[in-house]
């Protein structure tokens, strides 16, 4: 019987000071007010059908390996939304492209619940800075919500 090494040229740049890894969880907070606006944005407007959301900043060098959604406070009913993830600078990267429901698509953020990421996606390393997004589908909103997005991963740096 052989024993057989496995050779480890991608293992990424291993980062952090522990013995234990480089996990991290990126907290994001997206609250709306009465009318369906997001609050502390650059647009007083409700949330509208295919309206794109920036919800904050996903840095290079993160690998993604999970999400979770929690809607604390649903939007108007039938709302649902693809999280995905964009390039600042708006171009795409063939290797790692943009992929507006790399999260998940259709999610239900009109009730309270938690939402786990349930898809296929293997895991990326992004090559540069990106936003991330969500879409709003379904219908537009027209109530104050509040959605909490975690997005796990590893900080593996640029290679």
């Amino acid at each position: 019987m052989a024993t057989i090494n496995k050779k480890n040229p991608d293992n990424g740049v291993q980062l952090g000071n522990t013995p234990w890894g480089n996990l991290s969880a990126l907290r994001y907070s997206l609250k709306t007010n009465a009318a369906g606006a997001v609050i502390n944005a650059d647009s007083a407007l409700p949330l509208g059908v295919n309206d794109v959301v920036n919800i904050g900043h996903l840095p290079a060098g993160f690998r993604f390996v999970d999400s979770q959604v929690l809607v604390k406070t649903g939007m108007t009913a039938t709302v649902t939304g693809d999280l995905g993830f964009a390039y600042k600078d708006g171009v795409d990267v063939t290797a790692t492209p943009q992929d507006a429901d790399y999260f998940g698509a259709a999610l239900d953020v009109a009730a309270a619940a938690r939402l786990r990421n349930a898809t296929a996606n293997g895991s990326v390393v992004l090559p540069k800075d990106a936003h991330l997004t969500l879409t709003v589908k379904g219908a537009a909103n027209a109530k104050a919500s509040e959605i909490e997005v975690v997005i796990y991963g590893i900080a593996e740096g640029v290679k």
